[in-house]
């Protein structure tokens, strides 16, 4: 007998803050899943200068207090613009939608202290949009002694095994998503209990330092295909200082963008400093590929890329020139399995609103350190 299918709208606003990536998906919050459509929606030059000013001014928890009349402010806007995207898909899609997973926006992500702010009013929208909501995903992780971070594995291990069933490919398959900051699911085939498929973790900055430098010294907002580094000359001096004085002592911690910062390129030029910067990062990525697979794997093994980092050709290329075991690491995009790497996580955020409407768990030990399974979202229904 085959479990209900749900129709959920996933909603992702990665820390680049550059827009709103949405999805429509089908699933049954277990195994069946069908996309439906994958939309983005650019933030305004106000709004997105709004919350990347606003975010460089929270430094630390009190800062939430201090500023609390901005976020509210800035929140509302947030829920606003959501609520027009949503509602303007409900129009192009006549059928039932029965979920709306709202991830918001990031502004502080601290699990020592175990907070972790998105901007995103869930009643609001629900109130806007005619629609259950589930929102604050993150909150009971961080209750049971969890990162709150990463939240994906369990839909990437859905991914992985409809890659399987249809590509017929080798287990062990690991996702890394290059987003803001990078993240990677390693999965095993399992047909038993889904904790003992998959382990994730951080394994560094993604885009944000890049981001931040191109932000910074020009006019653009981030480094299209990598060309602005590619015309650069790397700073082989301080990019050897910033890698032996910066370590990631372990990758049982989730990251934030205020872990990391770009002084060491102060002075280079626009195209030197991201040379240098893009190349850091890279080394970072692969230093966390590598860990995991010297730790979990010995064979070869595909790395599944997504997320808008695969897109820089000097990222990329960098990576996997920084790989020592290039025979056995073999890095592709998820293209290659007929999904598109943009929308990987707003198709997730749909999938876990089932599973919390569900009450089913969505973040695991092997994910981000919980005590045990835990189910996430909040929902709310306020029409």
């Amino acid at each position: 007998m085959k479990n209900k299918l749900y129709t959920a709208i996933g909603l992702m606003s990665g820390t680049s803050m550059d827009g709103v990536d949405i999805s429509l998906i089908e699933s049954d919050g277990f195994d069946q899943f069908t996309k439906i459509l994958d939309e983005y929606h650019e933030y305004d030059e106000d709004l997105h200068a709004q919350l990347v000013g606003l975010r460089n001014l929270i430094i630390n928890h009190k800062d939430l207090d201090q500023y609390s009349n901005e976020l509210t402010t800035l929140e509302r806007k947030i829920t606003l613009f959501h609520a027009n995207i949503v509602n303007n898909l409900a129009i192009k899609y006549k059928n039932t939608i029965d979920l709306v997973g709202f991830h918001g926006q990031t502004i502080f992500h601290n699990p020592k202290v175990k907070i972790s702010k998105q901007l995103g009013d869930g009643n609001l929208l629900s109130q806007l949009v005619k629609k259950k909501i589930v929102f604050d995903f993150r909150q009971n992780d961080l209750k049971n002694n969890g990162q709150g971070a990463p939240l994906t594995p369990i839909f990437h291990n859905l991914l992985a095994k409809n890659i399987d069933n249809k590509h017929k490919i080798k287990f062990p398959i690991s996702i890394v998503n290059i987003g803001g900051i990078s993240n990677l699911t390693y999965l095993i085939k399992n047909n038993r209990l889904i904790e003992d498929s998959l382990k994730a973790f951080d394994i560094g900055p993604g885009n944000c330092l890049i981001d931040d430098w191109i932000r910074k010294n020009s006019k653009k907002k981030f480094d299209e295909s990598g060309l602005i580094a590619a015309s650069g000359k790397i700073n082989q001096l301080i990019l050897n200082q910033v890698i032996e004085n910066f370590k990631i002592s372990s990758y049982e911690n989730s990251l934030d963008v205020k872990d990391f910062d770009i002084s060491f390129a102060r002075g280079l030029s626009l195209e030197d400093g991201c040379a240098t910067i893009t190349s850091f990062t890279a080394y970072l990525i692969a230093q966390g590929i590598e860990f995991l697979h010297k730790k979990n794997i010995d064979t070869s093994s595909k790395y599944l890329i997504c997320g808008g980092g695969r897109k820089n050709n000097f990222l990329m290329d960098s990576i996997s020139n920084y790989l020592t075991d290039k025979e056995n690491i073999i890095l592709e995009p998820i293209e290659k399995y007929g999904f598109d790497g943009d929308y990987i996580e707003s198709q997730a955020f749909g999938y876990l609103a089932i599973r919390s409407f569900l009450n089913l768990p969505i973040s695991f030990p092997g994910t981000t350190g919980c005590y045990k399974p835990t189910t996430g979202g909040n929902l709310v229904k306020n029409f």
